[in-house]
């Protein structure tokens, strides 16, 4: 069905502070509990750097040792870390970040950002309240948005009947933007990518609301649907991550411009049938709409983490029904819906065979994409380039590299990995 996939680029755009966006006119400021601030390079001026907000102080040092004070509920609590807190480098400058319920300090070092000391607020403040976030300040360095250690989880904004949606020619991509830490401290991003010159450039970020819960959420792995005049926005409910909470898909509409600037949307939960299926959590979604109804792909979990792609349908998105699954991998995701010779067929990624299967509309495996394989688990993420760069088609999918040092661990990953096919004879 397609020709043999060959690597042709990586991009890793690793930023600790982004200015805050608006698109309202105003100035932007805080919406979400993503923020960081990054100081001057170390010097006889570089002081300490400090995060304050309505109930909340957090000032972060460097002594030789990494150290945090935290002023919450009127306490005052001292951190370091005994096995990652002292560098491994000449320190170059230091950054503090909020995201979700966690602050850590990272310091530059060799040109990279270590984090060096994390603490988790949840139980001590809010840090999701959206009253408390705006008033969220800093001091000693430059504040803005947290950026992102490494992206992953990307997927091609479509229409809602599959095609790639590219104004001015550009491929956007939604992904999750990789925090110093576990899936919580995530949040969805939106990208360009230039199908000629392979530019990656930072376009918007997400953010979530949810029925069920106040606050804030950095929800994650995304896709974005731009439907008529209004944008349908499906995510997995990874901001809070708890195995004893089960993660779900939401969905959320507006027909505002998602794709510049940061925007924070009510959601609803986007129900996902199971029925037959050993199920404790869904996550991973792919909308399209067919001559049919919708089709919806995604994860569904017999455990944490055991999951495989399942695949749902019905003539709106609040009447599904389950429609096949393919329950045999134990770590298959990244369910994706793509026509190819006139025929949907839905795509994974399955680590254990460390292969793309590409599978009919009953989920029976018909084939795999001829392409290299990355670390970690990544999805195949295909755009068909009929009117750039020579056709063919662009895959653009991530690897299991992190960053951020050990104390960040899993979830920091990955680098963007970028490969080609000819057009097929």
């Amino acid at each position: 069905m397609l020709p043999r996939f060959e690597v042709v680029a990586r991009r890793r755009p690793v930023e600790l502070v982004r200015p805050f966006a608006s698109t309202s006119g105003a100035p932007g400021g805080p919406v979400a509990p993503y923020v960081a601030v990054e100081g001057p390079d170390v010097g006889p001026d570089a002081g300490p750097l400090t995060l304050a907000g309505d109930g909340l102080r957090v000032v972060a040092s460097y002594d030789g040792t990494a150290r945090l004070e935290v002023t919450a509920a009127g306490r005052t609590t001292r951190h370091r870390s005994r096995r990652h807190g002292r560098a491994g480098a000449p320190v170059e400058r230091l950054g503090l970040a909020l995201t979700g319920t966690h602050v850590t300090l990272l310091a530059r070092e060799a040109r990279s950002w270590v984090a060096r000391c994390r603490v988790d607020l949840a139980g001590r403040v809010d840090t999701r309240d959206e009253r408390r976030v705006a008033t969220l300040e800093a001091a000693g360095g430059t504040f803005g948005s947290f950026g992102q250690l490494g992206l992953r989880d990307l997927r091609v904004v479509t229409t809602a009947d599959g095609a790639a949606y590219r104004p001015g020619g550009l491929v956007h991509l939604t992904a999750t933007s990789a925090g110093p830490g576990f899936f919580d401290t995530a949040h969805t991003s939106v990208w360009t990518l230039d199908p000629v010159t392979l530019d990656l450039e930072h376009a918007a970020d997400l953010f979530f609301r949810r029925p069920d819960r106040p606050g804030v959420l950095g929800d994650h792995a995304t896709h974005l649907v731009r439907d008529g005049d209004r944008w349908l926005v499906a995510t997995s409910t990874w901001g809070d991550f708890d195995r004893r909470r089960r993660t779900r898909v939401t969905l959320a509409e507006t027909t505002t411009d998602l794709l510049r600037g940061t925007h924070v949307l009510d959601t609803r939960e986007l129900p996902l049938p199971t029925d037959g299926l050993r199920s404790v959590a869904v996550w991973d979604p792919h909308l399209v709409r067919t001559d049919d109804g919708w089709l919806v792909g995604f994860v569904s979990a017999r455990r944490y983490f055991e999951f495989h792609p399942a695949l749902a349908g019905g003539p709106d998105l609040d009447g599904l029904r389950l429609l096949a699954a393919d329950p045999a991998p134990r770590e298959c995701e990244g369910t994706t819906l793509l026509r190819l010779d006139g025929r949907w067929r839905v795509l994974a990624s399955d680590k254990d065979q460390r292969t793309w299967p590409v599978h009919d509309l009953a989920l029976r495996r018909t084939g795999r994409l001829d392409a290299p394989y990355p670390s970690n688990i990544p999805w195949p993420t295909l755009v068909p380039l009929a009117d750039a760069a020579g056709g063919g088609w662009l895959a653009v999918t991530f690897d299991g590299t992190r960053a951020g040092g050990r104390l960040a661990g899993y979830g920091t990953h990955g680098d963007v990995v970028v490969m080609r096919a000819p057009v097929s004879r």
